[in-house]
């Protein structure tokens, strides 16, 4: 029987050792990218219930969670449009960032009303995206009769050592991002930037009248 070299048991060991490290720092970066993800379908959850509450109070429960799951600076410029979103003043940046943050807000208070009974079913793994620094998650939105639902996947960022919202995919393909920049483009070239506030602040009313 031929016995094993203490080198090559040696480097055994190693490579084991160093694939288990691989796999739990994997685990970790995954962990770490879907976790505004889950906290965000917890607080979705949560609104969804049917004692949650008015829109204002629900709006309350939503909103910090949405600030911490989501990049809204930078979903907002690039719905925007980059070069556009310079040219704009401080004040003007901070107006709309206000509006467009109470719209974003308002939108998921109106598709996951009391009693709704979605259900969330996020997926554990990560992949890559458009560029090397993005991953994509997966998330199925469905009911007890369909529970794999429709399928959104969330674009992450790392910003500062946060992993944040930057786009949301509907089946995988369309993006959000575009879809607002397609709605926001025509106000802003008919008007300032005060007539794409007056446009979210009028929709944040009908969302909240549904």
């Amino acid at each position: 029987m031929t016995r094993l070299r203490f080198p090559a048991l040696s480097a055994l060991v190693l490579g084991a050792s160093l694939s288990f490290q691989s796999f739990g720092a994997h685990a970790q970066n995954a962990a770490a990218v879907t976790a505004p993800i889950q906290a965000l379908n917890q607080a979705l959850d949560a609104i969804q219930q049917p004692n949650s509450g008015s829109f204002a109070v629900r709006t309350s429960k939503l909103a910090p969670v949405v600030d911490q799951s989501y990049d809204l600076e930078s979903v907002l410029r690039s719905s925007v449009g980059a070069s556009r979103y310079a040219q704009l003043s401080a004040d003007d940046k901070q107006k709309l960032m206000a509006a467009f943050r109470e719209y974003t807000v308002a939108r998921y208070l109106s598709s996951f009303k009391p009693g709704s009974g979605a259900k969330f079913i996020l997926s554990p793994e990560i992949s890559p995206y458009s560029i090397a620094s993005e991953q994509k998650v997966t998330t199925h939105i469905g009911s007890d009769e369909n529970p794999q639902g429709t399928e959104i996947d969330y674009v992450m960022r790392q910003e500062n050592g946060s992993w944040k919202i930057v786009d949301v995919l509907l089946e995988g393909h369309i993006s959000q991002v575009v879809v607002q920049r397609s709605d926001f483009g025509p106000t802003l070239a008919a008007s300032d930037v005060n007539g794409l506030i007056t446009v979210l602040n009028k929709k944040v009313k009908t969302f909240s009248e549904d």
